[in-house]
């Protein structure tokens, strides 16, 4: 079956894309307003974008009219937030910040969260994560849409601080069984690792060999 997607609405070309474009990792951010209150929510859009230096990317819609979600206009007051690993014993408390709270209300104390310092940005972290990425805001690049009215924003940042925890870190390297994380599906369901597998790559020379 083939579809255009310029002949199909924006809700079925997101229908198409998010069960097309999975598992996809999640972004739990954290960011903070001028009051000093914490925002956090959840972004299935979401990437690495570079490792010299690190950096991670993640989308977040808009919302109607156009108006930027709080986490992107937190984001683009104080250039700073941090990113947590979402994992099988803190998803159903982060699929609770999802929820449209008001800007005066923390998803963090809704959730029943805990926030502690981070060390090099201003925005706390969450403790309940076992991976936080601190990070400094690279660029925001609003997308979609037209020229004057953009959908969402593009979020890069450099991470500026990792935060690992101590058991799951084995020669430099996270414990992927450990961590145990959680990807987004379509629609309203998640889905974890399952049964992880290897597979070698063969060098040109080798995969020659193995065709003569």
């Amino acid at each position: 079956m083939r579809l255009d997607p310029k002949q199909l609405t924006q809700k079925e070309n997101y229908k198409l894309m998010i069960g097309s474009v999975l598992p996809r990792p999640i972004a739990f951010v954290t960011s903070m307003n001028q009051d000093g209150i914490v925002n956090a929510a959840p972004f299935s859009f979401y990437t690495a974008v570079s490792t010299n230096p690190p950096m991670i990317g993640f989308t977040v819609n808009r919302k109607p009219g156009n108006v930027q979600k709080d986490t992107a206009s937190n984001i683009q007051l104080n250039g700073e937030f941090v990113v947590h690993v979402v994992d099988e014993t803190n998803v159903a408390m982060v699929n609770e910040t999802a929820t449209e709270f008001p800007s005066n209300v923390s998803e963090v104390e809704a959730a029943g969260f805990t926030l502690e310092p981070s060390e090099v940005v201003t925005v706390p972290r969450i403790r309940e994560s076992k991976v936080q990425l601190e990070c400094k805001l690279h660029q925001i690049i609003p997308m979609g849409g037209i020229a004057d009215a953009p959908n969402s924003d593009f979020i890069v940042g450099e991470i500026v601080q990792f935060h690992v925890q101590d058991d799951l870190l084995m020669d430099g390297k996270i414990n992927t069984d450990q961590l145990k994380p959680v990807g987004r599906l379509a629609g309203l369901y998640y889905g974890n690792i399952g049964e992880t597998y290897a597979m070698p790559r063969k060098s040109y020379e080798a995969w020659l060999e193995e065709k003569e």
